[in-house]
């Protein structure tokens, strides 16, 4: 059971719950209940079966393939108000986690167990409509991301990114090589040689786990290729 005020923080970010039916409502906050864990606590690992799917109210969790040789594959983020399309599909199908998850920040979510997530699939409009869509827009962006790191270059990848933080506004990013590395695929090696080529190109300059900005023009221009 989880409280009023988690419940209105919940229907806030989760409209879905909106529209149920109120018997469904009252069950589903009956069955439910509030999770907090600390940043960098894992989540599920490979090969493990999924205990219940989160649904976050604050925080990011970072969903990741791991390869043989330790190099790290980023898959997705999940944010407030979503929840995780690798989790939801292998508790549907009972089939264990292909991939690894984390926190990257302090995390808050409600948690529902396997059981009633399939359960609720057959019974309530709602919850399968939510699911679904889940699953229809998760799948999509890992298509995307097994396209990017099949077929675009890793330099114009790293522009794309950089281009990603100019149009929020800002001129600099809080993230190590290492970071950077896991987010676009490749090895920390490699970004450095990237980043220093970017550097002698005058279009950024890199501190210690930071990298500003300074030529939007050509970073765009090369996120464009």
């Amino acid at each position: 059971m989880i409280s009023a005020q988690q419940q209105e923080e919940f229907e806030q970010l989760f409209p879905f719950i909106r529209q149920a039916d109120s018997g469904f409502v009252k069950n589903f906050y009956a069955a439910c209940r509030y999770l907090e864990l600390p940043v960098g606590a894992s989540i599920c690992d490979e090969g493990q079966q999924c205990a219940q799917l989160s649904m976050l109210l604050d925080g990011v969790g970072r969903v990741y393939k791991l390869s043989p040789g330790g190099r790290e594959v980023t898959l997705y983020r999940v944010n407030a108000g979503e929840a995780c399309v690798l989790t939801a599909s292998c508790i549907l199908n009972q089939d264990s986690f292909p991939a690894m998850a984390i926190t990257e920040t302090p995390v808050r979510a409600v948690v529902v167990a396997p059981d009633k997530v399939r359960n609720w699939i057959c019974q309530e409009g709602q919850w399968q409509h939510f699911i679904f869509g889940l699953l229809s827009h998760r799948l999509a962006s890992i298509i995307s991301v097994v396209e990017e790191v099949a077929f675009k270059r890793i330099d114009v990848r790293i522009a794309e990114k950089l281009a990603r933080s100019l149009a929020q506004g800002n001129d600099s990013l809080q993230v190590t090589h290492a970071e950077l590395a896991a987010d676009v695929g490749s090895s920390r090696e490699v970004i450095s040689r990237i980043l220093k080529d970017f550097t002698q190109r005058g279009m950024i300059e890199t501190g210690r786990g930071s990298i500003r900005l300074l030529a939007p023009e050509a970073i765009e221009h090369l996120a464009r290729q």
